[in-house]
């Protein structure tokens, strides 16, 4: 089998089986979504000591619709290296210190047509911003396959065309991957934030990466929810300075959840 193997398991979260389980439980406790279906999240992708329990609050409504979930989109933003478009990877199964996930060879294989696209094991090899969300889509999910994408020099039209048909089926998920913005003072960090949490609950897709890393997933998910009627739930804004940091420099985080309308 070829492998990806956890590469910030131990920095950014425990690489202990046991306490990473314990730990991810006591946060996603089960809530219902008042029969609204959740066709996607936007979660950070920090340190969970720094933005774990943001994400958690959007992870957790995924338990009571675990069944319907069998394919996972992941999206985010390159932060190793530079290139055109967007890279998926080669290999079989991505791993966690909470076991194997299967990648989705027909979507790969779909995308490989595509010419925005790079197939590479290299940029994803030691990329954080897509592994940190793992442990909580197995917590959260049953039998899921998975299509890592990350993005770099590419613009959120072409994304949301080549995603638009991928992401059609009900049984697929589409997880977006951001931070904030990144080392301001609190206050003005707060600022930023609320203004960027403003875009994009009205549906701007206009982010830039000084306000959110992972702008680019973020606008191209935008533009898709906008042209399905989609609704968006804002479920924790905090920063590094609310959570585990000082606050001189800090990093935003946010989660958010967007449902089919009622």
């Amino acid at each position: 089998m070829n492998i990806r193997p956890p590469a910030v398991a131990g920095s950014f979260y425990d690489k202990s089986q046991k306490h990473l389980q314990s730990q991810l439980d006591s946060w996603l406790i089960p809530v219902s979504n008042e029969n609204k279906k959740v066709r996607a999240l936007i979660v950070p992708h920090a340190g969970y000591i720094y933005s774990g329990k943001v994400a958690a609050q959007a992870y957790r409504y995924l338990k009571s619709q675990a069944e319907d979930i069998r394919k996972v989109i992941l999206i985010g933003p390159s932060h190793r290296y530079f290139f055109q478009g967007c890279a998926i990877p080669s290999v079989d199964y991505f791993s966690s210190p909470l076991g194997d996930i299967p990648i989705d060879k027909q979507g790969v294989e779909i995308m490989k047509e595509i010419d925005d696209i790079e197939v590479s094991d290299q940029i994803h090899a030691f990329e954080h911003c897509l592994e940190v969300q793992l442990p909580f889509l197995q917590t959260c999910l049953n039998k899921f396959t998975l299509l890592p994408l990350l993005t770099s020099n590419v613009s959120p039209v072409n994304v949301a065309n080549l995603l638009d048909s991928l992401w059609q089926d009900e049984s697929t998920l589409l997880v977006i991957s951001s931070d904030l913005s990144h080392f301001h003072p609190y206050s003005e960090a707060q600022r930023i934030d609320q203004n960027t949490c403003s875009l994009i609950e009205h549906f701007e897709p206009t982010l830039t990466p000084e306000q959110a890393c992972g702008s680019t997933g973020i606008n191209t998910l935008l533009l898709l929810a906008k042209q399905r009627d989609y609704q968006l739930t804002r479920m924790e804004l905090k920063n590094s300075g609310d959570t585990a940091g000082d606050k001189e420099r800090v990093v935003g985080y946010v989660s958010y959840l967007v449902s089919e309308p009622k």
